[in-house]
């Protein structure tokens, strides 16, 4: 069995780790905001609404830009970052992991307010009435009936920040060894030549989209059997 190239299995790792970590931060501030907009009626809701869906529709380099004006070393927070605590964001993996995290938001963030709204507000009201807080209705009631849904956005999510490249290329860059994920490597094999490496990295990564496009068609299409 052929040896796999060295930056295959360092892009193989990063992109996991940081599609991993994007997820994660998704998943958290992506089911919390589509709470708030499923449940509360309040002024600016449509607009919160469209911010949150932003993402889906503007271009990767645009919310690049707008990711270099907030964290970039002369950015609203990456100035105070690199003033009071010497962190530098721009061209590192965790800067990759904030780029990740704000493209795949949406997709947890879409499934997830369709997955609450669908829950009946009568069993919420039912665990008030036996004397649960708010937390423990979401927690205990909410949470897991609009399950299957939230499950199907996370991993969208997760897809889609595996194979994320314009606004991480604006802000952790296409360093190899260091930023280099498997979608970018696969630009930079393209643009060496390198094919064999090309074919590898798109291969790997058409798996696993069709694995997880399989695996969340088969969690809503069987939703209404539970």
């Amino acid at each position: 069995m052929p040896q796999l190239p060295d930056q295959f299995l360092f892009s193989l790792f990063l992109t996991l780790r940081v599609a991993g970590m994007a997820t994660v931060f998704a998943l958290i501030f992506g089911v919390g905001l589509a709470q708030i907009v499923a449940r509360y009626r309040f002024p600016g809701r449509e607009v919160l609404d469209a911010v949150c869906t932003l993402p889906l529709v503007m271009p990767p380099t645009v919310l690049g830009y707008y990711l270099l004006v907030l964290i970039g070393r002369r950015g609203v927070l990456g100035a105070w970052l690199n003033e009071h605590f010497g962190i530098t964001l721009m061209f590192t993996w965790q800067g990759a992991v904030i780029a990740a995290s704000v493209v795949a938001f949406p997709m947890v963030y879409k499934a997830a307010r369709a997955a609450l709204e669908e829950v009946k507000e009568d069993f919420e009201h039912a665990g008030r009435t036996l004397g649960l807080g708010e937390a423990e209705v979401f927690f205990r009631i909410s949470l897991p009936l609009a399950f299957r849904g939230i499950l199907a956005g996370t991993m969208l999510a997760f897809a889609r920040a595996m194979g994320e490249f314009g606004a991480t290329l604006m802000v952790a860059g296409n360093l190899p060894g260091r930023t280099q994920t498997m979608s970018l490597a696969v630009y930079s094999a393209v643009q060496e030549g390198n094919d064999g490496l090309a074919n590898l990295l798109v291969g790997v990564i058409s798996v696993v989209c069709v694995v997880v496009l399989v695996g969340t068609g088969k969690l809503v299409g069987g939703r209404g059997k539970f």
